[in-house]
């Protein structure tokens, strides 16, 4: 019975010590890829092959830093700044939006800078 209770405490150990085992994170695969061409399409002057590893690389740390459903609201925030006219007006007039697209921002220079990733190249 010591033996049998001991095998428990051991196999429990582990899970003690580093806590419940981690859920994958949620990013959609369509989106990865997305988020890889896009990223790759910045670069074009680097090698695909580089930047598609470099790319992955970025998206999974971002994956690491925030749920899906943050970075959809971040990511769309920083993507409608392009919007002219009125209703692009809703979006720099808005200090929620202006912190979002701030901490987007600073999240991908974080993401790129740990992955190796240069600024965006001029076209």
């Amino acid at each position: 019975m010591k033996k049998i209770l001991r095998m428990l405490c051991l196999l429990g150990l582990p899970m003690a010590v580093h806590g419940a085992p981690q859920h994958a994170n949620d990013f959609p695969t369509i989106d990865r890829v997305l988020y890889v061409q896009e990223c790759i399409g910045a670069h074009p002057d680097a090698g695909k092959f580089e930047m598609t590893s470099k790319c992955s690389c970025a998206v999974d740390a971002m994956a690491r830093e925030v749920r899906y459903s943050e970075y959809v609201d971040l990511s769309t925030a920083a993507k409608a700044t392009t919007i002219g006219g009125e209703r692009g007006g809703y979006i720099r007039d808005s200090e929620k939006l202006q912190a979002d697209i701030k901490r987007y921002k600073a999240l991908q220079a974080k993401v790129n800078k740990g992955c190796f990733i240069g600024p965006p190249t001029a076209r």
